[in-house]
């Protein structure tokens, strides 16, 4: 069963953490409330999440020292964070957004179509991110164990033939998304995710590759998870 992803939606007013949560209830995926960057900082130190939707404008500390706290901590530092502002002070204050790490910054009010596909683009890498490091473990069981993992009966070929087609899967999702990516002419932060996944994907087969009979490779390396 594929759990749902998480996604943080952070402003100190509830109407507008309402009115988030209307328009991003259609993606049917966890979506967490935050009133303040405080309150989203202690969420981010147990919950993974695919998206940080941040409020620029709020009292105490505010979008960009929020953001700035995610970026400096290694556990979050790669979670994509979209800045919602109900003010525009031009190209300074746009760059203020990118610089502290935003992928991208949207002024209200917004079109929530738009808001939900940007969303909903982050959460499909996520999604996909997470299968890899699935197909990952299991690769890494098999390399270090020698044999079955846990609760697997199955021979090796067997077990080989299973995590090829699970990864064959996820290949081809990841491709599909690729594609969309640049017919749809998305933000380049989310290019490069895709780009980043695809790298990953394919040090993964060739680790997986190299464990099939007859290939004479010694015992592969598994790509980062980072």
């Amino acid at each position: 069963m594929v759990q749902k992803a998480k996604i943080l939606l952070v402003d100190d007013r509830p109407e507008n953490l309402l009115a988030l949560e209307a328009i991003l209830s259609a993606l049917d995926q966890t979506l967490v409330r935050a009133s303040s960057g405080e309150e989203a900082l202690k969420a981010l130190l147990t919950d993974d999440f695919a998206v940080i939707l941040l409020d620029v404008q709020m009292p105490g500390m505010d979008g960009f020292e929020t953001a700035a706290h995610i970026k400096r901590r290694e556990r979050t530092r790669d979670i994509p964070i979209i800045f919602l502002t109900a003010i525009n002070h031009g190209p300074h204050h746009t760059f203020r957004g990118y610089a502290a790490g935003a992928v991208d910054y949207i002024s209200k009010p917004f079109d929530p179509w738009v808001l939900r596909a940007k969303v909903s683009v982050f959460v499909e890498l996520y999604m996909k991110n997470c299968q890899l490091r699935e197909q990952a473990a299991l690769l890494r069981l098999q390399l270090e164990g020698g044999g079955h993992p846990a609760g697997n009966n199955k021979e090796p070929a067997g077990l080989l033939a299973e995590l090829s087609a699970r990864l064959a899967a996820v290949e081809e999702q990841a491709e599909a998304l690729s594609k969309q990516l640049d017919d749809d002419s998305a933000d380049a932060a989310a290019v490069a995710t895709a780009a980043h996944l695809e790298r990953k994907l394919t040090g993964l087969r060739r680790a997986l590759d190299a464990l099939e009979p007859g290939t004479g490779g010694g015992a592969p390396t598994l790509p980062s998870q980072n």
